[in-house]
């Protein structure tokens, strides 16, 4: 799947809360982060975690671990 590196990365950083700025996304994904990034962020949700928080303005995302 295309987003698969980070919802790895995300995973694997073990926090409740993880907030990564979308430079560091690109990163990550070795891409630019796309705007149908929103369509496949429900993928996730199969890992225990769940987008919280997009910031356009501040240029990050915030992901939480589900209870």
């Amino acid at each position: 799947m295309k987003y698969n590196a980070l919802w790895q990365y995300v995973v694997n950083q073990n926090k409740q809360e993880l907030k990564l700025t979308f430079k560091e996304i690109e990163t990550v994904l070795g891409f630019k982060l796309e705007h149908g990034f929103l369509k496949y962020k429900k993928e996730l949700e199969s890992l225990n975690f769940k987008v919280t928080k997009i910031s356009l303005k501040e240029s990050y995302i915030i992901f939480n671990k589900m209870q």
